[in-house]
């Protein structure tokens, strides 16, 4: 959003730009207001689609105020395409560029049709008028006609209706950069480029005939010095007194500069500022057509790279540095394709793509992927910096019958982000069954925020057995989702997305507070036979610095005693970046709040980090506790690291809590191994917060 002291500051400016292009009369009352006016044009067109043509318009509207230098167009496009990114960063480039390109094009239409009226109508004038007059008068008429044909600042040529030239004025002559009697004789379709000569030759054919009194066509002509000059030709045909066609008046006007300003425009709409690479949009036109079934069997592969590590390097070198990697990676990306006519484009930041059109197989165009995979690792040299880039991968390539640019974009994405995953600096190949999931997974990311609001998500709870006493003394929390279309999901369906999307410290919150109110209400109920409440909480959720005042606030909230909760900390979570005890823990501990470390001994753990925490016992979850329940006798490597774990623990003088037992045969090799409390289908059920209460009971 512009405001209003930005439009008057862009309009000063704009009229600054003008006055250095050479336009004297400034001090007209309306210039400021009709520059407003086209400028809110312009605006109005970026901000919305619908009102296509009022940058064209305003454009136009310039030429009646006389601002018809093109030297004041190309200042204006430029400021207004230096200017406008700044104050509307929303806006696309390619959009930009090309609303700006609509504005030079009314600029030049408008222009172009009041200098070729203007100029017609006094040569048309000129050149009829000494046919009626006598002899004298015909000599002034004549003299006129001369003086307006030498001095026009358009180019001028009279020719037969054959277009042969007869006469060319001075002007026609400099823009050709020949002496105008050279051009004397010239069929004028000799003059232009070949591929314009055939509309030059239809335009001329059509006057001659009578079927058109005048016509207008934009023609490119290769100049003796090898220059591109592009003419806006106005032919108009002159009859005889009986009316047939007699000969041809033909207006050139020098259209170089708003032409090669308007491709400009044209090509950074498509085309990527910073590498010079196809742009987004452009990759969308090339997939199209690459996906156009022009014979059977055709095929396609599309390319997502992506730079590993680019961050570090912008925050480390700084983004000019980043800028010179991205330019000298997308250099050798496009060098490499090219002899497979491959189409390069930068689609974001330091993410690239190449398509293939016609490709052979998945097997060439995982040959091409190594190619230049091997080219960008080469190291690059930056400044003083020698840097080596890697880059993750994802392919995809098939038959274009049966899909479209926005599935072919979508599994190339999916099949990207599997790279990234499984390690980076490397190439991943599009699999149906896989790319299915992992697009399931992002149809769930995209949902659980509106899960979380609409009570989707609910808790359950898995009773805990203290083996020794026999008696239930918690109910660790499980959050369920109860999805719409795939029915009731488990936490380890949605729980690592929740934490790609960072929306698992807010349902870590969510667990709490629920926890927190079924827990103060079964100590209401059931006073001191009463369940613990057991919540696992996230690494990340750990890491956040309100996390005290968020558990004091649920236990003020729900009224629950400190000493009923249990909070269940993953082992990374104790310790901050340099090896030492977080606060957070004595501050747990000192509220009456009992510490669990869970996932004990499915990893290597420094026993003597652990010695002197607050903790009230640890929890072996993992793999390996249900190979204590096999038929044929536990597995010895399971029975190993259980009893490893269990000893590290009695080191400790740390109670142990086994989660997911299963079974009888289980249950009992882990009490004879030193586990005090279990949890899992073998205790019972998981049970909603009401049917708590009454499992307590009856098992007491």
């Amino acid at each position: 959003m512009i405001t209003k002291v930005d439009r008057l500051e862009l309009v000063r400016r704009w009229k600054h730009e003008i006055a250095h292009a050479g336009y004297v009369p400034l001090q007209r009352s309306d210039v400021d207001d009709q520059l407003a006016d086209c400028l809110e044009h312009v605006l109005g067109e970026l901000a919305c689609p619908d009102r296509a043509g009022e940058a064209r318009q305003a454009g136009a509207d310039l030429v009646p105020l006389h601002f018809t230098s093109p030297a004041m167009l190309s200042r204006s496009l430029k400021l207004l395409a230096l200017e406008l990114p700044e104050l509307l960063p929303e806006v696309a480039p390619e959009r930009l560029f090309g609303v700006l390109g609509e504005f030079a094009a009314g600029f030049a239409g408008k222009l172009r049709e009041k200098t070729v009226d203007e100029q017609e109508v006094v040569l048309k004038h000129a050149v009829g008028h000494t046919r009626q007059v006598g002899d004298e008068a015909l000599r002034a008429s004549r003299a006129r006609f001369d003086a307006v044909f030498d001095s026009a600042a358009l180019g001028v040529a009279l020719a037969g209706t054959n277009g042969v030239i007869t006469e060319a004025n001075p002007a026609l002559g400099a823009m050709f950069g020949r002496d105008p009697g050279e051009l004397v004789g010239v069929l004028i379709t000799d003059l232009a480029d070949q591929r314009w000569r055939a509309g030059v030759t239809g335009a001329l054919a059509e006057l001659a005939a009578g079927a058109e009194d005048r016509a207008a066509l934009d023609v490119r002509y290769t100049l003796p010095d090898d220059s591109e000059l592009w003419t806006r030709i106005s032919p108009a045909l002159v009859r005889d007194a009986q009316g047939e066609p007699d000969y041809l008046v033909l207006l050139y006007e020098d259209i170089t500069h708003r032409h090669l300003l308007q491709e400009q425009f044209r090509r950074q709409a498509v085309q990527d500022p910073l590498t010079g690479l196809a742009n987004r949009t452009q990759l969308e036109s090339c997939l199209h057509a690459a996906l156009t079934p022009v014979y059977p069997g055709r095929r396609v592969g599309l390319c997502l790279f992506d730079l590993d590590g680019f961050k570090a390097v912008n925050d480390s070198l700084g983004h000019r540095s980043g800028n010179g990697l991205l330019r000298e990676v997308a250099r050798r990306l496009r060098v490499l394709a090219a002899p497979d006519s491959a189409v390069v484009a930068r689609t974001s930041g330091d993410e690239f793509a190449v398509v293939i059109p016609d490709s052979i197989d998945a097997t060439a165009v995982i040959d091409l992927v190594e190619r230049l995979l091997a080219e960008i690792t080469r190291p690059i040299r930056i400044g003083q910096h020698e840097l080596t880039a890697s880059a993750s991968v994802g392919i995809v390539e098939r038959e274009v019958v049966g899909t479209d640019a926005d599935a072919l974009l979508r599994d190339a994405d999916i099949t990207l982000y599997r790279a990234k995953r499984d390690g980076r600096a490397l190439w991943v190949l599009y699999d149906p069954e896989r790319n299915a999931r992992e697009h399931e997974n992002f149809r769930l990311s995209a949902a659980l925020p509106a899960a979380l609001q609409s009570n989707e998500l609910f808790v359950e709870y898995e009773p805990v057995l203290d083996v020794p006493g026999g008696s239930v003394i918690a109910a660790a929390a499980t959050v369920r989702w109860d999805h719409p279309e795939l029915g009731e999901l488990g936490a380890e369906r949605f729980a690592g997305l929740a934490e790609e999307t960072g929306l698992l410290t807010r349902l870590g919150g969510w667990t709490l507070e629920q926890a927190g109110e079924h827990a103060a209400r079964w100590v209401g109920e059931l006073g001191r036979s009463a369940p613990l409440v057991a919540v696992t909480l996230s690494a990340r959720h750990c890491r956040e610095p309100d996390l005290v005042r968020e558990v004091r606030d649920v236990l003020a909230r729900t009224g629950l005693p400190a000493e009923s909760l249990v909070l269940c900390l993953p082992e990374s979570a104790l310790f901050d970046h340099q090896g030492d005890p977080v606060d957070t823990l004595e501050i747990f501990a000192e509220l009456g709040i009992r510490l669990f470390v869970h996932e004990f001994g499915s990893r290597y753990t420094r026993v003597d980090r652990l010695r002197d925490l607050p903790l009230a016992g640890v929890r072996l979850d993992g793999p390996f506790l249900s190979g204590l329940a096999d038929p044929g006798g536990a597995d010895p490597l399971s029975e190993h690291l259980v009893s490893s774990a269990v000893g590290a623990a009695r080191l400790l003088e740390l109670p142990v809590l086994a989660a997911g037992v299963e079974h009888e045969r289980q249950a009992a090799r882990l009490v004879e191994l030193g586990v005090s409390m279990i949890q899992g289908p073998y205790v019972g059920d998981r049970l909603s917060a009401g049917e708590i209460g009454g499992f307590v009971t009856g098992r007491g």
